[in-house]
């Protein structure tokens, strides 16, 4: 009889553990408790009637004996896959080795790869951030250079000329932040009008061709200030590309106050200054994060957290209109009065709802956090407490709504009968007067356009 009664029970804990839907929610990645255990992921559902808000550790859950590499800091849904990138493949008071890259499939949660190595030659190189170019291909950053990504063989192609570090080479180890591969890395990757803008820490922004795989040119923050150096890039939904501006390029965390914008078609560049009394964005090279740059994808504005010692003490968040160029404090925590501080990089904009997600921490030393809801005005919508864990948050992800073939650089619209333009995927042009037949046909209404200096993929309708 007990044995029969066994039967509706284990059925029942089955049929509402398959009832986790990664397609809604929002997922946190964790750096985790570094020297203790592996990075980790948790799963919120925000709007659950129940109030049953979290899933956690749902790598380990949907993957018994599979983990996360040490430090993921970045996580990027592309194509219905979830791309981890960490920034070593073990920790070292885990006892599972995971990788440096992961590959999960981002409805499922079941890991499809995993690799320890980025360099396939074994060379230091610690991961960064990842951004999907197309389909098939992805690259990703690293303390030492850009690396081409095959997505459908899970394999590193090479790496991007003129994204190196020229720093590396020590024989200091990946953890060491006094090592030359502190001191050069690449970080945050954005896509805008067919080309790739890399944050560097020590170049700026480095432009790359996508279609090539090759560097067209480099933007330098000594526009601001000699020495001035990057924290971030985010590309406003305008199709701006604007970065975020670190005092120097050694690492320390110290901001500028301002912002430079750069045209994605043209390439030209201003310095934006943000007005007095504006904490600028942290950035963060000395431990490498994506910061809380971010941009929403339903208005014209940009977000970020700052604070009078940049990445330590982000209790300010700011709201900035790209169209007026003004910046507005939403989210005063000191004002609060609930000591709480928003944790290094955590912070992200929903791409539906423009509601932004917040992780937000008391202590270093104390295992208490909890995730913030807020309205894109600031206001406090909900507060979504969690189980006491070392959790130190890195990105909030949000599941892909809509799948952007970004490999695509414009479309082709036929004037006369011989010639045309182009224009790039958010209405600028990117060529005129192009003589229309002489491309390299791709099929479905793909062409290359080809020359001397440049590659252009084209959509003709």
């Amino acid at each position: 009889m007990k044995k029969l009664l066994l039967i509706p029970l284990i059925a029942s804990a089955i049929a509402s553990y398959a009832e986790i839907d990664y397609t809604k929610g929002v997922f946190i990645v964790n750096e985790d408790w570094y020297g203790h255990q592996n990075s980790t992921v948790n799963y919120l559902i925000p709007d659950d009637p129940e109030g049953n808000y979290w899933e956690y550790r749902v790598i380990q859950k949907e993957n018994p004996g599979v983990e996360l590499g040490c430090t993921n800091q970045f996580g990027a849904i592309w194509h219905d896959r979830f791309y981890f990138i960490a920034k070593q493949e073990k920790d070292p008071g885990a006892s599972v080795t995971g990788g440096r890259i992961t590959v999960a499939d981002a409805k499922t949660m079941k890991v499809l790869y995993q690799n320890a190595l980025i360099d396939p030659t074994g060379a230091q190189c610690d991961g960064r951030g990842f951004l999907g170019i197309n389909r098939h291909k992805g690259y990703i950053s690293s303390s030492n250079g850009v690396w081409i990504f095959d997505l459908d063989t899970f394999t590193i192609k090479g790496k991007i000329k003129g994204t190196d570090n020229p720093n590396a080479g020590d024989d200091k180890p990946n953890t060491d932040p006094t090592g030359s591969l502190y001191f050069g890395q690449s970080g945050s990757m954005v896509m805008a009008s067919g080309k790739v803008f890399l944050a560097h820490q020590q170049a700026g922004i480095i432009v790359i061709d996508p279609v090539e795989d090759s560097v067209i040119t480099t933007i330098d923050m000594g526009m601001v200030t000699e020495g001035a150096g990057i924290g971030s890039v985010v590309t406003a939904k305008d199709g701006s590309v604007w970065a975020s501006v670190a005092k120097d390029t050694k690492g320390t965390g110290a901001t500028l106050p301002c912002l430079v914008r750069v045209d994605p078609v043209s390439l030209s560049s201003e310095v934006v200054s943000l007005e007095q009394g504006v904490f600028a964005p942290s950035n963060s090279w000395y431990a490498w994060t994506p910061d809380t740059f971010c941009a929403s994808a339903q208005t014209n504005t940009l977000y970020w957290s700052g604070g009078s010692n940049s990445w330590f003490t982000g209790k300010h968040v700011y709201k900035f209109d790209v169209d007026s160029r003004t910046a507005t404090k939403i989210i005063d925590l000191d004002a609060d009065g609930e000591k709480w501080k928003i944790y290094g990089c955590s912070m992200r904009v929903h791409p539906v709802t423009d509601e932004l997600y917040i992780s937000l921490y008391r202590e270093f030393s104390i295992p208490t956090y909890l995730t913030r809801r807020y309205d894109s005005n600031g206001n406090r919508l909900n507060d979504y407490n969690m189980i006491s864990n070392y959790w130190f948050p890195s990105i909030p992800v949000f599941p892909q709504t809509v799948s952007h073939d970004t490999g695509i650089d414009g479309i082709f619209s036929q004037d006369t009968d011989c010639t045309g333009t182009v224009y790039d995927l958010h209405g600028h042009i990117i060529m005129k007067d192009v003589e229309f037949g002489k491309w390299e046909d791709m099929g479905s209404g793909i062409y290359i356009w080809r020359s001397p200096f440049r590659s252009h993929k084209i959509l003709i309708p």
